[in-house]
């Protein structure tokens, strides 16, 4: 019998079905994270062989010592895991220090985690991206910044998700960002980019092939979903476009990715850029060797009538899965901000469209700054239907 170790099963909350579905299929399943076992759902407890419950996940030593524990109870590691971004270097460190064979190793971070390193493999493909220069001094800010136009956007090279990220529209936000910049942090300042981010969302195999295949649409910056604390808005695509497939298979080649779910992120450009492509054209943003965030697998499945946890188990277990996919249709996130005062409530939302509501709630406080606090989550035939909806949902007085 194989052994997982899957780091933080508890969140978010649906990670579970992972579990599940590799229990499902033979695998000895052991669970490490800093929740009390009493906290975990029972779907969950029953999703695993074994927990092991440690003070602080930051804690190297003791996650470590936690991963030793199940190799003296129950040999060999074959894989480890957590299909989270924020504990990806961890995971990586990890897999190098127990001599893990599967998964991405410490000398594979560099190329997938630094945004500024990720250019030249994209290059490597074909596909361009915007232009960036990683934030040194005063002067050569300045001169990058009236190289490219103003404005700009700076973020972490090696960051997650939106946190810290900043348009600078002039010389003097440029210059508060110089005065209250975090100096431990290396940046990377990028051309702006008038774009929509189309993703590409895929289950490889161990032979680099994709065995599951989509992606979703984000019309809103989330930057300014997180600065301004907007409404948020994104949807998963119906039907895969034939320029996302391509790029998103090339990245994949190029990355050298193996065994994995990955979210790979590109510009749609709204208008023309000399160098970089015409307005309905691609270029890269970055990738993300994870599943997309959130609730975003569930609404893979609700989408193209699947599992999309069993078909990743199923590439764990087996390198294949038989799992298809059925009817489709887009499916649609809105996130409400709390604080404004939408014309239609909560309830009349509810109502209006019970018939292509899949999941609503309350969105969790540490995803609540890209996501919104209320969220409706739907399904609809045609983008015409969709767009009816989010006019619905965040329609203001």
């Amino acid at each position: 019998m194989k052994n997982f170790i899957f780091i933080s099963p508890n969140f978010p909350e649906n990670y579970w079905h992972f579990c599940r579905e590799l229990k499902n299929n033979g695998l000895n399943v052991l669970g490490i994270g800093d929740a009390p076992y009493d906290h975990l759902t029972q779907d969950l407890k029953d999703s695993l062989n074994e927990y092991y419950k440690v003070g602080s996940l930051e804690n190297y030593d003791e996650v470590a010592g936690a991963v030793q524990f199940f190799i003296n109870k129950y040999g060999k590691i074959d894989w480890l895991e957590s299909n989270n971004e924020y504990w990806l270097e961890r995971d990586a460190r990890l897999r190098t220090d127990f001599g893990i064979d599967s998964g991405f190793k410490n000398e594979d971070m560099p190329r997938i985690k630094y945004k500024s390193n990720m250019k030249a493999y994209y290059a490597n493909v074909g596909i361009p991206t915007a232009r960036y220069h990683l934030v040194d001094t005063w002067r050569g800010c300045v001169d990058f910044a009236n190289t490219v136009g103003y404005p700009v956007i700076v973020k972490p090279d090696n960051g997650v998700g939106a946190s810290s990220t900043y348009k600078l529209n002039d010389e003097s936000e440029l210059s508060y960002f110089f005065a209250t910049k975090n100096s431990c942090v290396q940046y990377i300042m990028e051309e702006y980019i008038y774009a929509e981010v189309n993703s590409y969302d895929a289950i490889i195999d161990s032979h680099g092939n994709p065995i599951f295949e989509i992606g979703n649409v984000t019309p809103m910056s989330i930057m300014d979903i997180v600065n301004n604390a907007d409404n948020s808005i994104f949807y998963i695509v119906k039907e895969l476009p034939e320029d996302t497939r391509r790029l998103g298979r090339a990245t994949v080649k190029s990355f050298g990715v193996r065994s994995r779910f990955v979210h790979f992120e590109f510009f749609r450009l709204l208008k023309d850029y000399e160098g970089l492509g015409r307005q309905g054209e691609l270029i890269g943003l970055e990738v993300n060797m994870r599943p997309c965030g959130g609730i975003s697998p569930d609404m893979m499945n609700f989408s193209q009538s699947t599992d999309v946890y069993k078909i990743w188990a199923d590439m764990i277990a087996y390198d294949s899965s038989l799992k298809g996919i059925g009817e489709t249709a887009y499916c649609a996130f809105a996130g409400r901000r709390d604080g404004k005062n939408f014309v239609m409530s909560n309830e009349q939302i509810m109502e209006k469209y019970a018939a292509n509501m899949k999941m609503s709630g309350r969105v969790a406080d540490v995803l609540s700054g890209a996501m919104g606090n209320q969220m409706f989550i739907a399904t609809f035939p045609t983008k015409e239907d969709m767009d009816r909806f989010y006019n619905d949902v965040l329609a203001c007085w």
